[in-house]
């Protein structure tokens, strides 16, 4: 038996029930939700006991991502969703998915599972969202977790490790997205037929742009179902994260955790630093980690997270 176990996956539809399951289930429930301009999320669960957490995932990914926290046993109950377009989720006619948008899906995702507020783990793109939501309403958010992201300015962060200086890093980043909008067909043909096995997870692992310690299943997991999506759309959501200014953190009042990668050329380790001084009591930890931290270090998230749950008075 591998370390992920025996994995069953059954389709959700509308009024149906999807879980996904292996030998320590259960690991995801997933179901939909209606945003509040009617585009259907695909929202998710772990089905675990402990207290509940809101996670505002990196941009098109998937609940893989953080696989300390679909262990049974982790003593938290997550509840998140899929982006718009992304693994179950609907495209929106009008391909709205700017930041207005994203947080509506979290607030319609909460009002779905009887969230009155809760702690907001976050990843990247995700950690906008999560500032963003705490600074609209603020009685929805009871601390973040911001794991290898800023509060907006994304792209303004980036190949910081590489001494890019940040208006230059933003519009090359640009300038890569754009190419995925022309050609993301192509990119496509080749990303969606990638055999995930272990030896091509471990290629991957090699080339050091994600750290080693990641498991192999696991990230073979996260890889897989991530090259689902369709390379035009994501390059869609990427030009709109582009678009997202630095978010006000003179209004939080909620315990921070940052989580920072020494190596992350997405997001810089300075930047987040820089925003952890700027939140009164907020607690930074730099890591040996690229972008990938959930996955390269899922222990050390999943026990920062209840170190934060514990000064919320959560756990």
């Amino acid at each position: 038996m591998t370390r992920q176990g025996r994995i069953a996956a059954l389709s959700r539809h509308r009024g149906q029930s999807a879980l996904v399951t292996s030998d320590r289930t259960p690991l995801i429930r997933y179901h939909d939700v209606e945003s509040a301009d009617g585009t259907r999320i695909r929202a998710w669960t772990n089905d675990a006991e402990g207290p509940t957490v809101l996670l505002s995932n990196g941009l098109g990914t998937n609940p893989h991502a953080w696989p300390s926290l679909l262990r049974p046993d982790c003593g938290v109950r997550v509840v998140g969703w899929n982006h718009r377009g992304v693994s179950g989720s609907e495209r929106p006619r009008s391909r709205r998915v700017d930041l207005d948008s994203y947080v509506e899906d979290a607030l319609a995702v909460m009002d779905d599972a009887g969230i009155t507020s809760a702690v907001v783990p976050a990843w990247s793109a995700g950690v906008t969202v999560a500032f963003e939501l705490a600074n609209r309403h603020p009685e929805r958010v009871d601390g973040i977790l911001a794991v290898a992201g800023v509060p907006g300015n994304t792209f303004g962060t980036m190949l910081a490790p590489l001494h890019v200086p940040g208006p230059i890093a933003k519009r090359i980043m640009v300038g890569l997205s754009y190419t995925g909008l022309v050609g993301g067909r192509a990119i496509g043909l080749v990303s969606r037929n990638i055999p995930w096995t272990n030896a091509v997870t471990n290629m991957l692992r090699r080339t050091r742009l994600i750290n080693p310690n990641a498991d192999t299943e696991e990230l073979r997991a996260l890889m897989q179902e991530f090259c689902t999506t369709d390379p035009r759309w994501y390059a869609h959501l990427a030009m709109d994260v582009s678009r997202h200014s630095r978010v006000s953190l003179s209004k939080i009042d909620v315990p921070v955790t940052f989580v920072a990668g020494r190596w992350d050329v997405l997001t810089g380790s300075g930047a987040m630093r820089t925003a952890s001084e700027r939140i009164e009591g907020s607690r930074f930890v730099e890591l040996d980690a690229t972008h990938f931290i959930p996955v390269e270090f899922p222990d050390t998230v999943l026990e920062e997270l209840h170190l934060l749950l514990e000064r919320v008075g959560a756990s």
